[in-house]
């Protein structure tokens, strides 16, 4: 049975992502969107899942996140990272924790820099960046404690030493790409790729984007787990 799925929210072009163990059909969930509920369902009582974990890789400011409901309705466990401080989480976790499903493992890796509490997650050759790393790119740097200069030092020091056919996959993508390699975001990337610390704090410093439409009601519903996002 398959133990991988990617699934697609086209409003906020989100990527969620989850991982099964083969023989226990234990899993984990990781970037819920609320609205997709129903197609996470289908596919949990589908692939007679049993969902452990549901698992945030920051505190988003584009979509409300799902993973309270899926608390509420599977007894998984939420778990996200410790410097968001997203205080209903069961589990805050910090660089290097392993969060076990069956047989497998799940090991978190600090990559603070798009927000203060980024953080990407490395399962067996596949490692799910969230926004720090995108497929040709990056996530901003210019709110909810975001640094240019420790996202570049979470990439280079952290993502690209692993090794180059580990495969990335992102919190979005906007081209419909649905995965990379460490080796070709190495050499390709437009934002990083032969680019010096300096140099991509300038870049960083000098996008200008627009302020997420749904940052004001989304990042207080995820500081709840999406729990309040009807009141938010």
């Amino acid at each position: 049975m398959e133990d991988f799925f990617q699934l697609f929210d086209p409003e906020s072009s989100t990527y969620t992502y989850v991982l099964a163990d083969p023989a226990t059909r234990d899993a984990v969930m990781i970037d819920a969107v609320d609205s997709q509920f129903p197609a996470y369902s289908k596919l949990i009582n589908r692939a007679h899942l049993t969902l452990r974990f549901v698992i945030e890789t920051h505190t988003h400011a584009d979509h409300v996140t799902g993973a309270g409901a899926l608390r509420e309705v599977t007894g998984a466990k939420a778990a996200t990272p410790l410097p968001c401080g997203i205080s209903p989480a069961d589990l805050q976790l910090e660089d290097g924790a392993e969060l076990r499903f069956g047989r497998e493992v799940l090991v978190a890796i600090a990559t603070p820099g798009h927000t203060v509490g980024s953080m990407s997650y490395l399962w067996r050759n596949k490692v799910f960046t969230g926004d720090a790393l995108l497929i040709g790119g990056c996530g901003r740097t210019d709110f909810q404690g975001g640094d240019a200069g420790a996202l570049y030092d979470s990439i280079n020091g952290r993502l690209f030493t692993l090794p180059d056919e580990t495969l990335v996959y992102p919190g979005h993508d906007y081209k419909g790409r649905t995965e990379s390699t460490i080796g070709v975001e190495k050499v390709q990337n437009a934002r990083l790729a032969n680019r010096s610390r300096d140099d991509f704090i300038r870049l960083m410093g000098e996008l200008g984007l627009p302020r997420p439409k749904r940052m004001d009601v989304a990042v207080p519903a995820n500081q709840q787990l999406g729990l309040d996002s009807h009141q938010a």
